[in-house]
């Protein structure tokens, strides 16, 4: 599996040399986890209340990077953040404080249960707040690209998140 952090509006055939980051794992965990991400998430559910962090939190896999390090994989999100975050692999379903999902921590592994503000995807249902339901849940918690407290910088909020896997 790949994962690449493109900036919005860049043209397809510029988005490898334009990405942010670029990761990849080279483990085959797809074939242990029933072989595709379908298979994956029917046995890891993204379902609020299913689990509580980090008890029940899924799978997590290293990544190889292919532009971009673990260093900058970290100073993309919240200066918060990075104290419940090791990067340098992908983790998947992630419980929060409140029993709310994510889908999938893209370039590391949660290490504490305030994932909202820095995994993304999930089960639509978020009982803190409900300007956090989608893709991003809480990136923008204090300001919009503001880089400070719990909020992600413009870099990352404005760069769709493409996965490959085969």
């Amino acid at each position: 599996m790949a994962i690449w952090h493109v900036p919005n509006l860049t043209p397809m055939k510029e988005w490898r040399n334009a990405a942010i980051l670029r990761y990849h794992t080279e483990t085959g965990f797809l074939s242990v986890e029933g072989g595709n991400l379908l298979r994956l998430y029917q046995q890891y559910p993204v379902t609020y209340g299913l689990g509580s962090c980090p008890k029940n939190n899924g799978p997590i896999v290293p990544v190889v990077y292919d532009y971009g390090n673990a260093e900058q994989t970290s100073h993309y999100h919240s200066p918060n953040s990075r104290s419940e975050i090791v990067a340098g692999y992908i983790q998947f379903r992630v419980f929060n404080h409140e029993k709310a999902v994510m889908a999938l921590c893209p370039g590391f592994k949660a290490t504490g249960c305030n994932t909202e503000y820095y995994c993304v995807g999930g089960g639509g249902y978020y009982p803190e707040n409900a300007r956090q339901c989608g893709d991003f849940t809480a990136y923008d918690w204090n300001g919009y690209g503001t880089h400070k407290d719990w909020s992600a910088s413009k870099a990352l909020l404005e760069s769709a998140l493409l996965l490959f896997y085969r």
